[in-house]
């Protein structure tokens, strides 16, 4: 396979013998990033005995990440490829898939279940809507407008998981309604990086897009530090820092993906009650043992009251930051843990 350009940045890390005895190979720091997955920025870093070794590894991480990045994109089918735009493009017909989106798909309809239809990956005749007015808002200001109500309600007849039809055992999947479409963006990133780390060793790190999970450890024993976003200043600083070893950290926020009409910004996470975007948090922030997991309740807790969402965290073992509307920050009981000191 065509290797793709590669930034690789190396440091110095502790010797491994701090783990494994003395004698051992020593264990360097390295970093890879890339553009071209799932529409953001991936980095990766990790530790390994030289620089070869470690891209090796990147490139594996890469080429598993464009793996799923083409089996779940709505927006472009791919050669002698069956994606979720193929079923999309092609309502009524049942086509066998792979097993990754059969896997996918298993997630969405759990995901569906606990959110009580707030997360929804069939929501994609009305997100298609928001989609459109978004792109022309960032690329023509100036025409920047907000879907239409009726055309929203009207797309939100062919809502919900119910016209989907999968069966796990046969890896088939068809539309029943022709104006109904799959839009998975809130849970794809997540569940693909939790799968691909499940392929790694210990001491890595990967994000893609925010979506950050670690699959142990750094050979010293020392965790990882993960920055959490102020919504105010995105990209330019942190609330506070959380320190995990292994798992996963994701955010949904008010702050990503928006675009403003009037004078008014509007994001992207779409509240199916209102068929607008969500008002009760500026961004939730999940720690959770699995990255897919992480990334659907952080979706479905920006939609729920903190009760609602507090429940799902107890029952998922996961824990999170509420951040209001007024910029108050609300922690779940467990979430101080991973607090920085």
């Amino acid at each position: 396979m065509k290797r793709k350009g590669i930034a690789i940045g190396m440091a110095l890390a502790l010797m491994a013998c701090l783990l494994t005895g003395c004698g051992a190979a020593r264990k360097e720091r390295f970093q890879a990033s890339y553009l071209s997955l799932f529409d953001t920025v991936t980095t990766i870093l990790g530790y390994e005995e030289n620089e070869a070794e470690f891209a090796e590894t990147a490139q594996r991480i890469h080429d598993e990440m464009e793996e799923y990045d083409h089996l779940y994109d709505i927006y472009q089918e791919y050669p002698d490829l069956v994606n979720l735009c193929t079923i999309n493009r092609h309502p009524g017909e049942t086509f066998t898939v792979d097993q990754r989106i059969i896997d996918l798909l298993q997630l969405c309809a759990e995901a569906d279940a606990f959110s009580g239809h707030r997360t929804d990956a069939m929501m994609g005749a009305v997100l298609r809507l928001w989609h459109e007015a978004r792109e022309e808002g960032i690329n023509n200001p100036e025409e920047a407008y907000l879907p239409d109500r009726a055309a929203l309600e009207a797309a939100a007849a062919h809502t919900g998981f119910d016209r989907l039809e999968v069966d796990p055992e046969a890896r088939t999947v068809r539309l029943t309604d022709p104006e109904a479409s799959l839009d998975v963006g809130a849970l794809a990133k997540g569940f693909a990086v939790q799968r691909v780390c499940e392929t790694l060793p210990e001491g890595y790190l990967l994000s893609v897009g925010g979506n950050v999970a670690a699959t142990g450890p750094k050979p010293d024993g020392a965790g990882w530090i993960v920055g959490v976003q102020d919504p105010d200043a995105p990209g330019e600083a942190y609330l506070h820092k959380l320190l995990v070893s292994k798992g996963a950290v994701v955010t949904s926020g008010d702050y990503q993906r928006r675009y403003t009409v009037d004078g008014v910004a509007y994001h992207h996470i779409i509240d199916p009650e209102t068929l607008f975007p969500g008002t009760k948090w500026r961004a939730v922030t999940v720690v959770a043992a699995d990255s897919g997991l992480a990334d659907a309740l952080s979706t479905t807790l920006f939609l729920m009251t903190r009760e609602e969402g507090q429940a799902l965290l107890t029952r998922y073992g996961a824990e999170a930051m509420w951040i209001a509307p007024d910029g108050a920050q609300m922690y779940s009981p467990g979430y101080e843990a991973y607090l920085q000191q």
